[in-house]
């Protein structure tokens, strides 16, 4: 008996860039989502999208921050429609409306939806398809429907320079970008590489290479991020390094800055940026802990050097986690210590505690 083999050619799947690009193309109404507390990835990456989505889809686009963007990252928002940008708070009809009617929820820079803070129930109650772009480890795959996650790049800012090279209007030449997308995306790397002092790959000189050679003014975000503080900040600084700084024979420099201390200065959200990263420059310092007091917790920052994991500290004793040399979690009064007053304690006991293991 002869028998006929027929043999049957599959279209291959289309490839990630691919099904961003169908899903962006069909969607009638987008909203994006950064993390909570929005540092300079978060409104790079996520200014970035939005206008790569006006300007080159034509797209009905919305970004909605959790909270406030800090007044010093405010500059990254000029040019850009104010009604394409939302504020969450404590909970914003209009925002909270936009995410009901979306088909398309895109988040940046954020692991899990529980990094949108009060965003949250909305995102993760959406019928929407949902996209995150993300270089954090860990990502909540489960929750999306189409995961971008990349450990080994600097930020969500360069993750998504690659990924938006790869869609069919920019074809791979970064001159196309929107001016104001390519500036994003630099500014948003700039900050979470600290200005190229921490988790810069080759890629990550690559991109910054190309975008400036696109034209995009380096100087400018460089004057803007560095060169822009009220004066308050300096002297809250001087106050830091000066009277709150200590260090464990660990080789842990840890500052608590308590309310009273931000009151004095007049601090206002984003003005610490980058304070946690000053300790490193101690010789004997292995790692530096940052604890800002909230209501009724401190937000920790950790920085490490090569050899002591940041990510470790963070999950063990802060409820967090985050990069190897890069991390961040809380710590709450009265769940983990008593008082505010016990958080010096509590750090020198957890930072013997994390050594001697």
């Amino acid at each position: 008996m002869k028998c006929n083999i027929i043999f049957v050619i599959l279209p291959s799947p289309m490839n990630m860039t691919d099904q961003l690009n169908a899903l962006a193309g069909n969607a009638s109404c987008i909203t994006l989502a950064v993390h909570t507390h929005p540092d300079g990835d978060a409104v790079g990456s996520g200014t970035g999208m939005l206008s790569y989505l006006l300007e080159c889809k034509g797209a009905d686009a919305v970004l909605v921050f959790p909270d406030r963007v800090p007044d010093s990252l405010s500059f990254m928002l000029s040019g850009i429609d104010p009604g394409r940008l939302m504020t969450f708070g404590d909970g914003n009809p209009q925002a909270a409306g936009r995410i009901a009617r979306s088909d398309l929820l895109v988040c940046l820079d954020c692991s899990s939806f529980s990094r949108t803070a009060g965003l949250e129930s909305l995102l993760r109650e959406s019928g929407a398809k949902k996209v995150l772009i993300d270089h954090h480890l860990d990502p909540e795959r489960d929750a999306f429907d189409l995961v971008f996650s990349e450990t080994e790049t600097s930020s969500a800012s360069e993750l998504l320079y690659s990924i938006l090279l790869r869609m069919p209007e920019i074809a791979g030449d970064p001159s196309r970008l929107p001016p104001l997308c390519a500036s994003a995306l630099m500014t948003g790397m700039t900050t979470d590489t600290n200005n190229f002092s921490n988790s810069v790959f080759p890629s990550t000189l690559k991109m910054a290479s190309e975008l400036i050679a696109a034209g995009v003014d380096r100087d400018s975000i460089l004057e803007s991020l560095y060169s822009s503080y009220r004066e308050n900040r300096l002297r809250l600084l001087g106050c830091l390094l000066g009277e709150k700084m200590q260090i464990t024979p660990e080789g842990v420099a840890f500052i608590v800055l308590d309310s009273r201390t931000q009151e004095r200065f007049g601090m206002v959200q984003g003005e610490t940026e980058g304070f946690v990263n000053m300790p490193l420059s101690i010789g004997k310092v292995r790692m530096s802990i940052f604890l800002t007091q909230q209501e009724d917790h401190y937000r920790v920052s950790i920085r490490s050097k090569k050899g002591t994991s940041a990510n470790l500290c963070a999950r063990q004793f802060f409820h967090g986690g985050g990069h190897e040399q890069a991390a961040g979690g809380k710590l709450f009064f009265p769940g983990d210590i008593p008082s505010p007053e016990d958080a010096q304690a509590y750090i020198l006991k957890v930072t013997e505690r994390f050594f001697r293991q």
